[in-house]
């Protein structure tokens, strides 16, 4: 999935990442954690304050738990995701009043380029299955 982070400190980029669970086998590798994880090593701290992370896609609640325990200041985000968002979509983790820590979230900025890359990249993948399943019929006559 074309999910893309990146960490920013000082108008630095301190972290960046891309979504890589199945490439490296693990579930946590969302495009958010490696750029939280990048930006702790920079900063030699697992408190990011004073952070930006920008993201395509609306943040997941493992992701969002992360920035809440990292601290970060705020998160910018593309696309809404309805099914999985939890800056707002589906829960509010980052504005929690339960909560530690609050994250300014702003949504919804290039909604629709960041969409369109998430909707090209689905429809390319149903391609490719709709191709395979055509050459595995044609290897079987």
């Amino acid at each position: 999935m074309p999910v893309g982070a990146v960490l920013v400190h000082n108008n630095q980029v301190i972290g960046e990442g891309w979504n890589r669970p199945i490439g490296r086998h693990d579930p946590t590798a969302h495009a958010e954690i490696m750029a939280l994880r990048q930006g702790g090593l920079v900063l030699q701290n697992y408190r990011l304050l004073d952070t930006t992370l920008y993201v395509t896609l609306e943040p997941c609640v493992m992701c969002s738990g992360a920035m809440v325990h990292s601290r970060i200041g705020t998160l910018v985000f593309g696309a809404r995701d309805e099914k999985t968002g939890a800056a707002g979509s589906l829960m509010d983790v980052l504005g929690h009043p339960g909560m530690n820590h609050q994250v300014k979230t702003i949504g919804g900025v290039l909604a629709p380029e960041c969409s369109g890359l998430l909707s090209d990249f689905f429809r390319m993948r149903r391609q490719q299955k709709k191709q395979q399943k055509a050459e595995l019929k044609l290897s079987d006559d």
